[in-house]
């Protein structure tokens, strides 16, 4: 039996892989590190965490919440407390259509964050009126930000305290190397919270 397979799509399947590979060597190391830190802080202060997104960021944004709470979690230490702000479809239309779209966020942050929880915005372009409206009302309570921006960063890279911008013009790129970033996030903060466990097992054995 012939395949029906068009070669030319495998073949624009490959090639995107391959400028995904691209990419990804392109987030900056530092603020990954200094989001990471940001993140363990939170955690060991019982601080929350909120994180925001759009369309396919919105997914994202799900998606690490997941990550965070659960995929880092490490037996011996309380979780950390991490909440999504695009997930509430009753709470998102009433500010869309009580207000304004470019409020669902701001209002959310306006009522649950505090000073110095972590909030965490997703955007490729960093200019969606209603992530910058939300940083900015975030930067007026006194909590820590955190953005994870495409492109070249939009109004949104001076909204935040650590920006791991990724400097590219592809929404798909930069959303895949997003969600990377989740990963990747969970898994440092997961094995750091494992040594920290393996060392308290020393002492104790030691004493």
């Amino acid at each position: 039996m012939r395949s029906c397979a068009n070669p030319r799509a495998s073949i624009s399947a490959v090639g995107y892989l391959a400028q995904l590979a691209r990419v990804l060597p392109l987030v900056p190391r530092d603020a990954l590190t200094e989001a990471i830190d940001l993140l363990l802080e939170a955690r060991a202060a019982g601080r929350h965490v909120y994180v925001m997104g759009n369309g396919g960021s919105a997914s994202t944004a799900s998606h690490i919440v997941c990550d965070l709470v659960k995929s880092a979690a490490v037996d011996g230490f309380a979780p950390l407390k991490a909440f999504t702000l695009a997930d509430n479809a009753a709470l998102l239309t009433a500010w869309a259509n009580d207000r304004a779209y470019d409020r669902i966020f701001a209002e959310q942050v306006a009522g649950l964050v505090g000073p110095g929880d972590v909030v965490m915005a997703i955007s490729a372009s960093g200019n969606s009126p209603n992530i910058v409206a939300a940083l900015a009302t975030a930067n007026k309570i006194g909590a820590h930000t955190i953005g994870l921006l495409g492109f070249d960063g939009g109004a949104a890279l001076d909204l935040v305290d650590v920006a791991i911008h990724v400097p590219c013009a592809d929404y798909g790129l930069v959303e895949d190397t997003h969600a990377a970033i989740g990963h990747a996030m969970t898994v440092a903060i997961r094995q750091t919270l494992q040594l920290e466990s393996e060392k308290t097992v020393f002492v104790g054995a030691a004493d």
